[in-house]
């Protein structure tokens, strides 16, 4: 599965099966009976967010479903919206990118994240004050048990902050094969998370094009993360915490012009980044794995690392964040 995680782990799998129809997975399902068999199944996405610490005894499936169709006047009239209905094989770069030429809005914001569709509907990808949840309309997908298609509502999903339904109860029950979003035909930027509006400011842009947009989020992605091709890498390995006010009011007291983005009357998001910064990680490594040294969200393999090696590194990151703030953090990648 090398080329199937975007770590550069090296690890194996029993067996390997990809499906590039909705028909051809519910034949799989029903003739392997994975469920009934108790065999050991890994759905693989783009491999961007997943973590193996060894060879996998199982069934490792993949989704090649591609396209992406507007579906609005099959729907009913949608007025400023347009429906899509994509196959989760699809890279989501090249939905976005694709969305933009369309004049489609709303995900410019989701540029440059790795992975593919179906996965943006079990993590709720997001970045720069934008998730996945906010254009998911609904999720299609097959029975692992029945081999029969089920289809659910953005509600239905229970989105959260990197988490859905298909992460909990409903992990290794369903396998996604379509996500129908809904964008807008009026683009509305969003610029005031992060450095958005200085890094536009830098281009001399006041007011931006949706490409405009797109491209500058690329840039500032390009400028802090790793390109996994060069330098192993998951992404974002930790999810940002949220924490209570009078934590983070305590914390705030200690550190002058701590980063922090309010959630609610009741909640502050703290950047995982920061902390472990804050730890003296960023650019260190242990064994060989490491702390990107650009951005300390991101852990990397620096060279024939193991699985392993990089949850020792994660853990020894946890404790260490844990002891200083007081703050449990955890991981956004799945570790198989």
């Amino acid at each position: 599965m090398l080329g199937h995680n975007t770590f550069g782990i090296s690890a194996a799998c029993d067996r390997f099966i990809e499906f590039s129809t909705e028909s051809e997975l519910c034949q799989l399902l029903r003739r392997e009976r994975f469920a009934e068999r108790g065999e050991p199944l890994l759905l693989l996405g783009g491999g961007s967010n997943l973590l193996l610490t060894g060879d996998f005894h199982g069934t490792a499936i993949h989704s090649a479903i591609m396209g992406i169709e507007d579906i609005s006047a099959i729907e009913g009239p949608a007025g400023d919206s347009v429906l899509v209905r994509v196959g989760s094989g699809v890279t989501w770069d090249d939905l976005v990118g694709f969305c933009v030429e369309q004049g489609w809005h709303g995900a410019e914001n989701l540029s440059l994240i790795p992975g593919e569709v179906g996965a943006s509907a079990v993590q709720n990808i997001g970045a720069y004050g934008v998730e996945a949840k906010d254009l998911i309309e609904r999720v299609e997908g097959v029975e692992i048990a029945t081999g029969e298609r089920v289809a659910f509502d953005a509600e239905d999903c229970q989105y959260g902050y990197r988490q859905s339904r298909f992460k909990k109860d409903w992990k290794n029950r369903y396998v996604v094969t379509y996500v129908t979003y809904r964008f807008s035909r009026t683009f509305q930027p969003r610029l005031d998370y992060g450095n958005i509006r200085a890094a536009l400011a830098e281009r001399g842009i006041d007011v931006p094009t949706p490409q405009q947009l797109r491209e500058t989020i690329i840039g500032i992605r390009q400028a802090k993360l790793p390109d996994p091709k060069v330098l192993g890498n998951g992404g974002s390995f930790f999810m940002n915490p949220v924490v209570g006010r009078a934590k983070y009011e305590e914390l705030a007291a200690q550190y002058a012009g701590m980063p922090h983005y309010d959630v609610d009357a009741d909640r502050v998001k703290i950047p995982a980044g920061w902390m472990i910064d804050q730890c003296g990680w960023k650019g260190r490594s242990l064994g060989r794995a490491g702390v990107h040294y650009k951005q300390a969200l991101v852990l990397v393999n620096r060279g024939g690392a193991t699985g392993r090696d990089v949850l020792n590194l994660c853990e020894a990151i946890r404790h260490d964040v844990k002891t200083r703030f007081g703050i449990e953090i955890f991981p956004e990648v799945n570790i198989v």
